[in-house]
């Protein structure tokens, strides 16, 4: 729990009901709670599904990323009792947030209209995969599904073949949990206005194509001028003669570093590269020049001459390596919990800082169920 003495982000005091699963809701509920809200979340007695999914019954590394802090209620819904003491909370909460199958929230009589009946300054956040209506939205949906209809996967597609290709993490998940937490955090700005609750909603598709409209959707963008973008050219990564990089060049400034750093100062005035527009017509080309150029140095002294220029560019870092990255181990990003179930784990620490507000100090995830008593003891309900 927040200590009454300190307090540990904007949203100390705020006490949100989770009964989300997997990483959409968590990771959403959880930004809120990095941010000094008193999270609980809410279990079946079976607890998250992602609890099982590690080496460690009931810890994985996700688990910890995206509930940390949070105080675990284990409740069977299909209980009434149980679903009394949900009411009792969520009567008493900020934010109640769930992402079950549109429908389900309803069937177990948790529906928006009572919720805010109950509690009128209630703000309800429902977070689907696709929404709670149309031809899919019965569907199952995990972050794979929204990547393909999405246009992401065709985004990453292979530049030989085609073939789409999906992005090696659950980003849509995450995506849509930091659409989530900003909408949560614009309606309680309202709230505070108002005086009103209301009903929050977030499909994971919607906030997939919202996020990659300003640069994947440029084929489509323009009405009446369509183009067939499967065949992605070359991406920014280039192989070195010892490693990998990433180097862009966007303005002319940065183009004629590129081209000194490279050694290549006649591609300066190449007629295929010689204005930004022609840059980009010819990218394919642009790209596969620079790669012919730079896989033969070595990394180190190639960045060094690259930074010379005051050229854009890094090392492609390994995940074992970044851990160490000197930029990143002097913002203390990535920090060590002891996490009951598997010891010291390394977590990113929340992105945000406040001038305002201290950090609230990184905890471990809750064991499942491991707060029942003490909330129902907060709420005056006997343990039987």
């Amino acid at each position: 729990m927040t200590d009454a003495s300190q307090s540990y982000g904007p949203f100390d005091g705020l006490k949100i009901i989770d009964v989300t699963s997997v990483v959409s809701g968590p990771c959403a509920t959880g930004i809120l709670g990095d941010q000094g809200a008193d999270v609980f979340k809410i279990e079946p007695p079976t607890g998250d599904i992602m609890r099982a999914r590690g080496k460690v019954a009931g810890f994985t590394p996700n688990f910890v990323s995206c509930n940390r802090g949070k105080r675990s209620v284990t409740l069977d819904l299909k209980d009434e009792k149980a679903r009394e003491v949900l009411w009792r909370l969520i009567e008493e909460a900020d934010v109640f947030a769930q992402n079950f199958r549109p429908g389900v929230a309803d069937r177990l009589g948790f529906s928006v209209e009572e919720a805010l009946r109950r509690n009128p300054k209630l703000i309800y956040l429902s977070i689907s995969g696709v929404g709670p209506s149309g031809p899919y939205a019965k569907k199952r949906v995990y972050d794979p599904v929204v990547q393909a209809l999405s246009g992401l996967a065709d985004m990453q597609s292979d530049p030989l073949t085609g073939r789409p290709k999906m992005i090696r993490s659950v980003v849509v998940d995450k995506i849509t949990a930091v659409y989530a937490a900003q909408a949560v955090s614009a309606a309680l700005y309202s709230r505070s206005v108002t005086g009103k609750g209301q009903h929050v909603e977030i499909a994971m598709l919607d906030a997939m194509l919202g996020f990659n409209w300003s640069d994947g959707m440029a084929p489509v963008a323009v009405v009446g001028q369509e183009e067939d973008a499967s065949n992605t050219p070359h991406d920014m990564i280039f192989p070195t003669a010892d490693g990998f990089v990433t180097v862009g060049a966007i303005s002319n400034k940065e183009w004629v570093g590129l081209c000194n750093a490279m050694g290549r100062p006649d591609l300066i005035t190449d007629p295929r590269f010689d204005t930004p527009a022609k840059r980009e017509i010819n990218r394919q080309d642009r790209l596969e020049t620079i790669e012919e150029v730079v896989s033969t140095q070595a990394t180190a002294p190639l960045l060094a001459s690259l930074e010379a220029h005051d050229v854009p560019c890094a090392p492609v870092l390994r995940r074992h390596q970044l851990i160490e990255d000197p930029q990143v181990v002097h913002n203390e990003v990535v920090q060590v919990i002891d996490q009951q179930g598997l010891g010291p784990v390394r977590v990113a620490r929340p992105a945000a800082k406040f001038s305002n507000h201290n950090l609230r100090p990184l905890t471990q995830a809750p064991a499942l169920g491991e707060h029942t008593a003490e909330v129902l003891a907060e709420l005056g309900v006997e343990v039987e």
